[in-house]
């Protein structure tokens, strides 16, 4: 594999936030992208795969493509699978194993493709190696993602492995933690300039004070990750991936901005701070335990982003937790736009406040909706007859 061969690229990540992921993509270098669902689709070298691995917030693989073909009957699959030279991406002694999602009326089971593509590797690399690599269903080192789309295959190669997502840095989190690559897509869909204070009175382990902290200083996103799938390849190129890892500040003095969290549970704040210490970034956010009253002003202009609980075993006090919020926003977050996200549109209600937007996202299973709010001296139409 050339390692300055143009590839085709496709970077997942999740519904919602398909756009941030081409900002992101455009702001470290890369203009040119197309969005997919739950996707967004570039060219590059392997370089360029390191690279974006390394650094992107919003995404939760990076896709390589192997091969694309047309196929008429199920047995096609085998036939132009076995056309492909496997073992130019890995060698017998990696496990590997196949997945993806199948979309087609030419197959009666959606798992029997990986199955077939399973058997095109192993029969490839006997014939030319007199061996076959082993499956590893559960933890493999090399994952072929297949696609197929009514008769469109899409063989790619997951060059992450481990979701992105998943950074390093989390030792301790609470009953339902706010994934790390949403939380980024929150932020970046805030609009936040990362100059301005950042707050969230809900922090619990600290995800977002985490994920806006490393946008601030210019850290990226894995920098506590030591392991991609990359590293698994046949032309897995070390001194290229030393260069990546060479060109990042390895030292931070301090943070263009104030970062302050809170939370009434002590619990949950010493797992945030914890989880703030295994990072360059930590010393430098503030957080607290206090409840939502204490909160005061940190002194605007700035932005509110929170994962307030969503009331799933609540009950009624739900509803009086949003109002004292709405109140809260009323009279404590002038000058601030605030955004909250939350399955329970219910609720929302109760915060007494009218939201500039509404977002669909998803927060794990839970369909979620990401909700600003602006804060102004006064009412809404006076601020908006001054200007």
């Amino acid at each position: 594999m050339q390692s300055d061969k143009l590839l085709t690229i496709t970077v997942k990540t999740f519904f919602g936030l398909e756009q941030v992921l081409m900002e992101e993509l455009a702001e470290l270098g890369y203009p040119k992208s197309t969005a997919l669902n739950r996707a967004v689709q570039l060219e590059g070298t392997w370089k360029d795969v390191y690279y974006l691995n390394f650094h992107l917030r919003c995404a939760v693989s990076v896709l390589v493509q192997v091969e694309s073909f047309r196929i008429n009957h199920e047995d096609d699959l085998y036939k132009k699978s076995l056309r492909i030279d496997w073992t130019k991406y890995f060698t017998l002694d990696k496990t590997f194993a196949v997945r993806g999602a199948v979309f087609s009326d030419l197959f009666r089971h959606t798992g029997y493709p990986f199955l077939v593509v399973k058997d095109a590797i192993v029969d490839t690399f006997r014939k030319k190696e007199d061996d076959r690599p082993n499956v590893n269903v559960k933890s493999p080192q090399v994952v072929f993602d297949v696609y197929i789309k009514h008769k469109e295959v899409t063989i790619s190669l997951n060059t992450s492995g481990t979701p992105l997502f998943k950074r390093g840095y989390r030792e301790g989190v609470g009953e339902a933690p706010l994934n790390e690559a949403v939380a980024a897509g929150l932020i970046r869909l805030s609009g936040w300039d990362r100059k301005s204070t950042f707050i969230d009175p809900f922090c619990g382990s600290g995800t977002l004070l985490i994920e806006a902290a490393l946008m601030a200083a210019g850290i990226p996103a894995q920098i506590e990750r030591q392991h991609f799938a990359f590293k698994n390849f046949a032309n897995f190129d070390e001194e290229i991936w030393d260069k990546i890892q060479d060109d990042i500040p390895k030292r931070v003095t301090e943070l263009p901005c104030e970062i302050i969290g809170s939370d009434i549970s002590a619990e949950m704040v010493t797992k945030a701070r914890r989880n703030l210490r295994r990072l360059p970034i930590g010393r430098f956010v503030k957080t607290s335990v206090d409840a939502l009253s204490e909160v005061k002003n940190p002194g605007g202009p700035g932005v509110m982003i929170s994962n307030p609980p969503y009331g799933e075993r609540m009950g009624d006090e739900i509803d009086e937790l949003y109002e004292e919020i709405g109140d809260w926003m009323k009279t404590e977050m002038t000058g601030f736009d605030c955004w909250m996200i939350s399955s329970n549109l219910e609720a929302f209600k109760c915060l007494g406040l009218r939201p500039d937007r509404k977002i669909k996202l998803y927060n794990g299973d839970l369909e979620c909706s990401f909700r600003k709010y602006s804060i102004y001296e006064g009412s809404k139409k006076a601020k908006f007859q001054q200007d």
